[in-house]
Parts: C-alpha cells; structure tokens; sequence
C-alpha cells in the first residue's frame, strides 16, 4: 500500500511517499480501505515536535479516515466486509496513521459511516465529535442550560455547536468576524460574540445579565483559561482542550467552578475507554442521517500525495472547515453495498 511516511519531526517538507505491506486484521481488528482521511492540529502538532504521544520514527501519521471494512479479525461483531466505516484509530504511539491507503483499526473505535453523508465529510467527523462530545457530557450539557463555546468557528467549536443544540441548550459562540459569525449561527448558535470588540463583561452582562453561563467550553486550543472563568456562573463548569500552560486558578476557586480537560487521544494510548469512542461515532452517525450534525470541510481538495500542502494550508490558518485529503477509490465490488448516496466521495 502507499503512505505518507515521515522519518525525521519537521516541516511539511519531511512527508514522503513510501510503500508499506498491507496490513492485517488481527484478532478485534478491522482491515479498512481509506477513502478520504482528515488532517487534524494534532497532526502537525506531532509531525512538527515529535511529542511523547507520537509514533516512533519511520512513522505513518494521521488520526480520522472513513472507508470500506475489507476484512474483519476473528471477536469482532457488527461489521462486515462491504461496510462503509469511520473512525480515529491511527497516528499515535502504538498505531500507524491514516495516511495510508489502508488501516488495520481497533474495531472499539469505528463505527458504520453516516448514509447521508460524503465519505469526505465523515473522515471530518470523528476526532472533533469526540472531543466535543466529552466535553458536553462531562460538563453535564442539558436543556435549557446556557452554553458558551470559545472558537465556535473552529474545528471542534463548529461541531460542539451543533451537539449542544441537539442536547437542547442555548449556546453563545466566540467568533473573529462576521464570516465566522453567520457560519456559527447558520449551524444553530443563538447569539455570537466577536471577541476583538467587545468585552467578557460586555458580553455576559448582554446575553446573561451578568449572571453567567451555566457552562463555557474553550475550543480554541489556547492558552486564555482567564477569560472562560470570567464568563462563567457561580458553581458552574469549565470545559478546556489544552491545559499546557501556568493559569491563575484563583478567579476558579472564587467563583466555585468545576474545571474538565479533554484528552481525547487518551483512550487510544492507553487503551481503556475505547469503546465509548465506537459509541459516540454510533451517536455522531445517527444525528448525521437526521440532518442535526453536518461538518464544515474545506473547499481545497487534496490528495494522499499532497500531504504536505494540505498540512501547511492548515496550520498557516488558511482553511475555512477541516482539510480533507481523498486517498483511494471506492473499489467497484462496493459500490453497490453503499447507501445513501455516499459514493459522493
């Protein structure tokens, strides 16, 4: 099979084109042919520093894919070859990326594609509806609560609009322009705040009066925890993706919050929790064939051998949605398997 291989951590510039045996599905395993992968932070995270977390070197990177079950390993249930999957099973310590045009995945952590949906838009799915999904069940997210989601625009903000809509909450979006301001409130959020303009207090005091929201979720990747205290409620939840970086906790301990950090890869590290993963997916798919969770995928399309292209198009800021790279055909023998007009790969 080809993959995008790197062998040193660096730029863009160190991915080349390699060929790898196929793999195999080994015992809870399914063998899936890759039609479309997405490039996630993570991944240039990893291909830049070469963290803890990252494969040993030579190294095939990537986390999400969407593609066809070929094969399935001897204890696995619910999938047949034929089945069109999604999921994020690769690119970590212990596990070959998606930048492959095919992936031996734990079956814990793929689930049936959405019928409705594009393989391009699945391979969008998976690793920001985790992370977003964690976050609005850790912090309890429910009707009638009101939620502010930092960076709504943003990879997981745009999807973690779109759960909390679906949980029944009223949900407020940080955003940098008007752009982003219709494209958050065209995916369901009730009011949004350009963030440059105006103020925490400003904005609480207008949307909340000067109450609070019951939950804030920084979706950004930043390292401004301050001002997500700042517009939270007495007694009310703090959600964060990144917590690298020294904070002042005392504006937390005044007001009694409850702080969650979300790590979405830690299942996939350290193998615990995995089948929760399997179980949003499920989840994420439903909503997605009720019309409730679409992605936002960037209009530029990309090629497995253009990998390098799409990660710096990505990390430069450039992107509008998730940057989507299309790695191999739907093969003929599936065709007619596949429903719901997925062939729009």
């Amino acid at each position: 099979m080809k993959v995008q291989m790197i062998r040193t951590f660096g730029g863009p510039e160190v991915f080349e084109e390699a060929l790898l045996p196929d793999p195999s599905a080994k015992a809870g395993e399914v063998l899936v042919r890759i039609v479309a992968a997405s490039v996630n932070p993570v991944d240039y995270k990893l291909r830049r520093a070469g963290p803890a977390i990252a494969p040993a070197l030579p190294a095939v990177l990537g986390c999400d894919f969407a593609g066809i079950v070929e094969t399935i390993g001897t204890g696995v249930e619910g999938f047949t070859p034929g089945d069109a999957v999604f999921g994020c099973a690769g690119g970590v310590k212990g596990m070959p990326g998606t930048y492959a045009e095919m992936i031996a995945a734990d079956a814990r952590l793929v689930a049936k594609k959405p019928a409705k949906l594009p393989f391009r838009d699945a391979a969008a799915l998976p690793l920001v509806t985790i992370t977003a999904s964690d976050a609005l069940q850790r912090s309890g997210v429910g009707s009638g609560q009101t939620v502010l989601i930092h960076g709504g625009a943003g990879g997981v903000g745009h999807i973690a609009i779109q759960l909390a809509k679906a949980r029944g909450a009223w949900v407020a979006a940080t955003v940098s322009n008007e752009f982003k301001a219709t494209l958050a409130r065209s995916l369901g959020a009730d009011e949004t705040i350009d963030y440059r303009a105006e103020s925490v207090d400003d904005y609480v005091e207008r949307l909340t009066q000067g109450r609070g929201f019951d939950v804030v979720f920084d979706a950004t990747g930043g390292s401004d925890i301050a001002s997500s205290f700042a517009a939270a409620r007495p007694s009310g939840q703090v959600v964060t993706i990144v917590s690298q970086y020294t904070a002042d906790l005392s504006p937390m301990h005044a007001k009694g919050l409850s702080l969650h950090v979300v790590f979405m890869l830690l299942p996939m590290l350290t193998g615990e929790g995995r089948d929760e993963h399997g179980r949003i997916l499920a989840a994420a798919a439903a909503l997605a064939d009720s019309g409730r969770l679409k992605p936002i995928v960037d209009s530029v399309r990309f090629t497995l051998a253009d990998i390098a292209a799409a990660h710096r198009r990505l990390e430069t800021g450039q992107a509008t949605g998730k940057v989507v790279i299309d790695v191999s055909a739907i093969p003929t023998s599936s065709l007619a398997a596949i429903e719901g007009g997925a062939v729009n790969v």
